[in-house]
């Protein structure tokens, strides 16, 4: 999964980065692209990884990419390089600014940045869907297409974001290759202060982001990027304090799990435990592409036990004995936890 931190210069940005990433980058104004990688903690794996004794053990993983905001209060606004650097992620994590910031005027407020940066998106779309949609009829384009794109013109005219419209309304498959910001998943940060690092968020808030389809969760990166420097028997503790149960980062995956409805499933073996992120929903033949493709198209079968049955018997073979291996077709959806063996046939 590949997530955007994006936000108004001053936001923070980078220290969330830091926060999510236990990186120790720079902050301040900059017009440099930041990567990171993170590992997604799974009592699971360590489960299977210590059954299994492979060579290798590997989580699922998130990538993050600090997209430089704009310097100076004259440029709030995100300019067409910032805008395509979002339009190449997957999902976007939005900085809200709430704290006080000595080098920016103005109290924070956090939901007109909201509103701002909706605007923006809102904007960048419409140009882009309106023009797609004059050529389109021009060229009397396959008419569901055209249909899709009045749809989202109709959408964004109301000032509502593309993600809202339901799945079976609107095709997606027309709007590969936009990169269109609006229907990008949205995760909001609302970045605080320490002292109040523990407090929910504003029920104004809480209301627009049901409005925009969006998620939302609360951090102090200035603190908790320290926090995440610190064994992790320490950690807790520092939490604690601040009237915290998780990790900014623990509270993070488990907040983009949800807003993407993602699951993992799992391979095992000798040669490598490891965890494959797929999106609710998908059937075991897709599932078997994330793997390799060879395996989505030479796909015969798959062989599947859920976690809590390979944990009860203990080895593939106590479950193979004991009747309960599952064996699927390509349409089978494939559920959170379950270990897959793939047949195939190139």
């Amino acid at each position: 999964m590949k997530v955007g931190l994006v936000g108004f210069a001053g936001s923070g940005k980078t220290a969330v980065f830091n926060t999510l990433t236990g990186l120790d980058v720079p902050v301040g104004y900059g017009g440099e692209v930041r990567l990171g990688r993170v590992d997604v903690p799974d009592e699971r794996i360590d489960a299977l990884s210590g059954i299994y004794s492979p060579k290798k053990t590997t989580y699922a993983e998130i990538s993050f990419c600090d997209v430089p905001g704009e310097h100076g209060a004259e440029k709030k606004g995100l300019s067409p390089r910032s805008l395509q650097q979002i339009r190449d992620q997957e999902a976007l994590c939005l900085v809200l600014r709430d704290f006080d910031n000595p080098t920016l005027e103005g109290a924070p407020d956090p939901a007109a940045d909201l509103d701002a940066f909706h605007t923006e998106c809102i904007f960048a779309d419409l140009e882009i869907v309106e023009r797609r949609l004059e050529r389109a009829r021009k060229e009397r384009a396959d008419p569901m297409e055209i249909a899709a794109f009045e749809l989202m013109t109709q959408t964004l005219e109301a000032e509502r974001p593309i993600r809202s419209i339901p799945a079976e309304e609107l095709n997606r498959r027309f709007l590969r290759g936009y990169g269109l910001l609006t229907d990008r998943p949205l995760l909001v940060a609302l970045n605080r202060a320490e002292e109040t690092a523990a407090e929910p968020i504003p029920e104004d808030i809480t209301a627009r982001l049901a409005d925009l389809d969006a998620a939302g969760l609360v951090l102090s990166a200035s603190v908790e990027a320290e926090i995440a420097g610190l064994d992790p028997d320490d950690q807790a503790a520092f939490l604690e304090d601040l009237g915290l149960s998780e990790s900014a980062q623990a509270r993070f995956i488990h907040a983009a799990y949800e807003l993407l409805d993602l699951i993992s499933f799992f391979t095992v073996g000798e040669d490598e435990v490891r965890a494959w992120t797929i999106r609710r929903g998908t059937v075991a033949r897709v599932a078997a592409g994330q793997i390799h493709s060879d395996l989505e198209r030479g796909f015969i079968r798959a062989e599947v036990i859920p976690y809590a049955t390979f944990m009860e018997y203990g080895s593939e073979q106590g479950v193979k004995d004991a009747g309960l291996l599952q064996i699927e077709g390509k349409n089978y959806v494939i559920t959170d936890g379950e270990i897959m063996h793939v047949r195939f046939n190139v």
